[in-house]
């Protein structure tokens, strides 16, 4: 067993890697731009919400508050006749790209805490590289990737979307991977 702070090193190399990285895969490379499509119609669109006041936060429509009420004939037909979706409210004004980047380089640590935790039990002092890098690469898969197949099971985002961003969660934890095997504690 290898002790957390004992591997404080890939933590903070790997969360920076998979940061830049990160940068580079989203910001010079196109293939995220079509995540998102834009709103029939988005003057009135925007006009219409903008007049009802949403606070930040995350809508469902048609909306049902009890699971008896999904069921009634009323809601049954709003949600045959459609739209059915949900709707992030998000707060006004520019994006805050610091706060967004601080907190994704957080989660990025957060990872790679994870990851040396589960590989600091599960591996020894001198493990061999390859088992290193696989053992962290799955690890950091799992933190990376497989919580946005959800977003596509249960909120309806397109699976060509989930695809993405499993590309670029392969990419992350084989950044992870390939500096906790090159700074594994010999």
């Amino acid at each position: 067993m290898i002790p957390l702070l004992d591997l404080w090193l890939p933590i903070v190399v790997a969360a920076v890697a998979v940061f830049l990285v990160s940068s580079v895969l989203h910001m010079a490379l196109t293939y995220h731009r079509r995540d998102y499509r834009q709103l029939p119609r988005e003057a009135e669109t925007l006009d219409l919400l903008r007049g009802l006041g949403l606070s930040p936060g995350l809508y469902f429509f048609p909306y049902a508050p009890s699971h008896k009420e999904m069921g009634s004939p009323e809601m049954v037909e709003k949600r045959r006749r459609g739209p059915v979706g949900l709707l992030v409210a998000m707060p006004a004004g520019p994006p805050q790209m610091g706060k967004y980047l601080g907190l994704w380089l957080g989660f990025c640590v957060l990872v790679g805490v994870l990851v040396a935790w589960l590989a600091g039990r599960a591996l020894v002092p001198g493990a061999l590289a390859r088992a290193v890098f696989c053992f962290t690469a799955t690890a950091a898969f799992l933190g990376y990737g497989v919580g946005q197949i959800m977003d596509s099971i249960w909120k309806g985002h397109p699976w060509s979307n989930t695809l993405r961003a499993l590309l670029d969660a392969l990419v992350y934890s084989l950044v992870t991977a390939g500096v906790f095997a090159w700074l594994w504690p010999r």
